[in-house]
C-alpha cells in the first residue's frame, strides 16, 4: 500500500498501480471515515471543513478511474478498496500557476522592502547630521545665556552685600543707643521688664492652668505702678524697639535675597560649566514641561532694588530716632519694692498648690499604667488563644474537603462527617466568642489609654505651670534691684 493523499484529518490509500497520467482512485470506504462526519458531496464553491480557505484552494476536476491492475486481482476482497462510481468531484490544493505566481509576488515584495530600507537609511543619516548641528548650536546659545545670567547675579549680589553691611552697622548702633537708654532707666526698667516677662511666661500656661489668679492680678498691679513713673521714657523705648524690629525685618529681607542670589549663582554657575562629558548629568523626563518660574528679568531686578530702597529708608529712620533719644529721666517709688514682695508671696502660695495637685495626678497615673499593663497581657492571651484555634480549624476543614472527593455512594453522611461539621461550627463559635472578648478588652484598653492620656496631659500642664512659676518667674525675681538703685542713687 502507498499513501497518495493526506489532507489533514483523512488519509487515503490505494494499491500501487502503474498509471501514467491519471490520478489514483480514492477510497470512500466507511472504515476510512470512522468516528468522523459522514461524507456528503459538496458543490465546488464550498471549502471542506478540514481545509481552511486561508491555506488551501479548492479545485473541482472530473477524475478518471485508474486502470485495474493485476496486483489488485491478487488481493482478497477485504483488502481491496471499494470503488464508488458516483464520486464526481475532487478537491485539490493549488495549481502550478498559483505556485509560480506566489514566488513572483514574494520576489517583488522583497525587492520593494529592500528599496524602502535603503531610502530610510539615507534619510536617517542625513537627519542625524542635521539634528547634531542644530543641537550643538542650541547648546552653545544656552551656555552663553547662562554666562550672562551669572554676571547679572554677581552684580546684584555685590549691591546686596554693601547694603547689608550698612544695615548691620546701623542696627548695631541703634542697639547700643537702646542699651544706653536701658542703663539710664535701669532703676525702673529692670522691675518692669521682670514683671512683663513673668506675665508673658505665664501666658504659656496650658489648659485649665491658664487661670487669672492672685499672682497675675498682683503682677498687673506691679506693672501699673512702674509704668506710672516712666510713661514718657517707655514711649521712647517702644519706639526704639519697634525701629529695631523694622531694621531686622529689612535686614532679614536683604539676607534672604542674598542667600537666594548665592544659591542661584551656585546653580547657574554649575549649569554654565556643564558639558556633554560632565559627571552628574542625567535624564529628567518631563522637566521641560514644568514651569516653576515666578518672575521675569525686569521683575527680578526690581524686587532686589526694592529691598535695597526699603533698607535705605529704614536706616534713615533709625538715624533720626537715635538723635531723639536723649532726654530720659525716671523717678522710682518705695511702693515698687512693697509690690515686689506682695507678688513673691502670691507666687509662693500658687507654687505650693500646683505641686500638691501634681503629686496626686502622678499617683493616679501610676495606677492607670498598672491596669493598662494587666489588660494588655489579657489581650495577648486572647490573641494567642485565637491563634491556637487555627490549626484545629484547618484540620477539620481539610478533612471535610478531602471527604468531598469520595466516589459515588461513598459520599455518606456518616457519624464522622457529622462530627467534623459540628467540630468546625464549634471552633468557629469559639473563635467568635474570643474575638468578641478581644474587642471588649481592646475597648477597655482604649478607655484606659484615654484616661492615661488625660492624666499625662494634666500632669504636663501642671509641670509646665510649676516650671514657669518656680523656675522662670521666681528665677528672674531673685535679682530685683535694691532700694538705692530704685531711687536712682546707684
Amino acid at each position: 500500500m502507498e499513501l497518495v493523499g493526506s489532507p489533514l484529518t483523512t488519509m487515503y490509500a490505494h494499491p500501487r498501480s502503474t498509471p501514467t497520467k491519471f490520478l489514483p482512485a480514492i477510497s470512500t470506504m466507511a472504515s476510512s471515515y470512522k468516528n468522523r462526519i459522514p461524507y456528503y458531496p459538496l458543490p465546488h464553491s464550498f471549502s471542506l471543513p478540514w481545509m481552511p480557505s486561508a491555506y488551501y484552494k479548492a479545485a473541482a476536476i472530473n477524475p478518471t478511474l485508474a486502470p485495474f491492475s493485476k496486483g489488485s486481482q491478487e488481493l482478497t476482497p477485504s483488502e481491496t478498496l471499494p470503488f464508488v462510481p458516483n464520486r464526481t468531484t475532487l478537491f485539490t490544493r493549488y495549481t502550478p500557476d498559483d505556485w509560480y505566481k506566489s514566488n513572483l509576488t514574494n520576489y517583488k515584495e522583497s525587492e520593494t522592502s529592500r528599496h524602502k530600507a535603503e531610502r530610510l537609511r539615507v534619510d536617517t543619516t542625513r537627519m542625524i547630521q542635521d539634528k547634531y548641528q542644530q543641537t550643538k548650536k542650541t547648546q552653545v546659545e544656552s551656555t552663553k545665556n547662562l554666562g550672562q545670567r551669572v554676571n547679572d547675579i554677581e552684580f546684584w549680589k555685590s549691591e546686596l552685600c554693601h547694603e547689608l553691611d550698612e544695615m548691620i552697622g546701623e542696627t548695631n548702633t541703634l542697639t547700643d543707643v537702646k542699651k544706653r537708654l536701658e542703663r539710664a532707666l535701669a532703676e525702673t526698667e529692670a522691675p518692669l521688664q521682670v514683671a512683663q516677662e513673668c506675665l508673658l511666661h505665664r501666658e504659656k500656661r496650658m489648659g485649665i492652668d491658664l487661670v487669672h489668679d492672685n499672682v497675675e492680678k498682683q503682677l498687673f498691679t506691679e506693672v501699673d505702678v512702674i509704668r506710672s513713673c516712666q510713661e514718657r521714657m517707655q514711649r521712647y523705648l517702644d519706639q526704639a524697639k519697634a525701629q529695631l524690629v523694622s531694621n531686622r525685618a529689612a535686614q532679614h529681607e536683604l539676607e534672604r535675597d542674598l542667600a537666594n542670589k548665592q544659591a542661584a549663582l551656585r546653580i547657574d554657575d554649575k549649569c554654565h560649566y556643564l558639558r556633554n562629558t560632565s559627571d552628574g548629568i542625567g535624564y529628567y523626563r518631563g522637566v521641560e514641561r514644568v514651569d516653576a518660574t515666578i518672575s521675569v528679568p525686569e521683575s527680578w531686578a526690581k524686587f532686589t532694588d526694592n529691598n535695597i530702597l526699603l533698607s535705605q529708608s529704614e536706616r534713615a529712620a533709625s538715624a533720626k530716632l537715635r538723635d531723639n533719644i536723649e532726654n530720659l529721666l525716671v523717678v522710682t517709688a518705695n511702693e515698687m519694692w512693697h509690690q515686689f514682695n506682695v507678688v513673691n508671696v502670691a507666687f509662693t502660695n500658687r507654687i505650693a498648690e500646683t505641686a500638691d495637685a501634681k503629686s496626686k495626678i502622678q499617683t493616679h497615673l501610676a495606677k492607670t499604667l498598672q491596669e493598662i499593663f494587666q489588660i494588655e497581657m489579657n489581650i495577648e492571651a486572647i490573641r494567642k488563644a485565637i491563634r491556637d484555634k487555627g490549626p484545629p480549624l484547618k484540620v477539620a476543614q481539610t478533612r471535610l474537603d478531602e471527604r468531598t472527593r469520595r466516589p459515588n455512594m461513598e459520599l455518606c453522611r456518616d457519624t464522622a462527617q457529622l462530627r467534623l461539621v459540628n467540630e468546625v461550627y464549634e471552633i468557629d463559635e469559639t473563635i467568635q466568642s474570643l474575638q468578641q472578648r478581644l474587642r471588649d478588652a481592646e475597648d477597655t484598653l482604649q478607655t484606659l489609654v484615654r484616661a492615661k492620656s488625660v492624666l499625662e496631659h494634666d500632669l504636663a500642664v501642671k509641670a509646665n505651670s510649676l516650671f514657669i512659676d518656680q523656675e522662670k518667674c521666681m528665677g528672674m525675681r531673685k535679682n530685683f534691684p535694691s532700694t538705692a538703685r530704685l531711687v536712682g542713687y546707684v
